[in-house]
């Protein structure tokens, strides 16, 4: 094992460390840069909002952004969507009853909550066995029910926050949740009231 570990280190095969961009740094090519930025990527790769890894990725971007901590980029597939200043780790859920794409009805409602083996970036391992590996789970709703739902526009979201505690002890080791148990946890909360409800769950 001291031998694969030490061919690892060797081969600069360790955890990257990844800075946060901005936007602006070029493609480079034969060691020049070109015109194209990396935010021309970014336009052409996730313009469409409304399909669900988007809608996903951006409702852990809303609530990074609400609680103050979005000066780390995101890791993905860390077991932790978030976690706050003070070391609270926090769950990301999206749904929506719109899509991108024709629809013959609304889509139904229903979150993940199923404890899962969650795996460390920094180590490379898998947790032993299932389980809910954050404190907190905050539920975005993006509730319009038209094609002109945004999901910029933060006044289209809802916000649930239930404490991971809360929701062992309520549903044990269920593996969806549907909008009406959800309803039943918490109440739902706007963007700007996140930040106050998220505290009084975490200090509860």
């Amino acid at each position: 094992m001291a031998c694969i570990e030490k061919e690892r280190r060797m081969n600069g095969l360790d955890k990257i460390e990844v800075t946060k961009k901005t936007g602006v740094e070029p493609l480079v090519s034969s060691g020049e840069e070109l015109s194209v930025r990396l935010s021309d990527f970014w336009s052409w790769a996730n313009s469409d909002l409304l399909n669900n890894v988007a809608r996903g990725t951006l409702a852990e971007f809303l609530v990074a952004h609400a609680l103050d901590i979005v000066g780390k980029p995101r890791v993905e597939w860390d077991a932790k969507d978030l976690e706050d200043k003070d070391g609270t780790k926090i769950e990301v859920k999206s749904s929506a009853y719109v899509q991108s794409w024709h629809q013959k009805g609304y889509s139904s409602i229903t979150f993940d909550i199923e404890p899962k083996r969650s795996w460390d970036p920094a180590t490379n391992e898998m947790s032993t066995s299932p389980h809910r590996s954050c404190d907190i789970y905050v539920f975005c709703l993006l509730y319009r029910k038209s094609k002109d739902v945004d999901p910029l526009n933060l006044d289209h979201w809802k916000f649930y926050v239930v404490s991971t505690r809360k929701l062992n002890k309520e549903l044990g080791d269920q593996k969806t949740m549907a909008l009406s148990t959800l309803k039943k946890l918490a109440k739902s909360v706007p963007y700007d009231k996140l930040p106050s409800t998220y505290r009084s769950i975490k200090d509860f």
